[in-house]
């Protein structure tokens, strides 16, 4: 496995901005909606939500004004009668995107090992 090495001493900035960018995209609506968007390309507001599934009207224009605030999606409108909104990745949301890639890969080769250890601790709760 590959470490990437870490300036030395961290910049107090961009411990912080990471700090700021995992508080937002580790949200299940961030990250389903970045999936929704990487799987199935532009698409409009409603058909987002239906692709995500359980997710409020109000939460899912939070979610997509802070992806657009954090530069993940542009935003466009549509001049027809009524107005119609798409929502499409940037480069930079591709690309974090493909950095969440590795948390699924992950998951697959340990599933085994999580569910034992998820079994194991449950038996000793009980």
């Amino acid at each position: 496995m590959r470490v990437e090495t870490y300036p030395d001493p961290l910049d107090p900035a961009l411990e912080a901005l990471v700090r700021q960018i995992i508080g937002r995209v580790a949200d299940k609506w961030t990250m389903l909606a970045l999936e929704v968007l990487a799987e199935h390309g532009r698409q409009r507001f409603t058909r987002i939500g239906e692709l995500i599934g359980g997710i409020s009207q109000k939460m899912l224009t939070k979610t997509l004004r802070q992806m657009e605030a954090d530069g993940l999606v542009t935003r466009t409108v549509l001049p027809v009668i009524p107005p119609h909104v798409e929502y499409e990745l940037t480069s930079l949301g591709l690309s974090l995107g493909e950095a969440f890639c590795g948390v699924w890969i992950w998951a697959a080769h340990n599933r085994a090992a999580i569910e034992a250890a998820r079994a194991a601790f449950e038996a000793r709760q009980a």
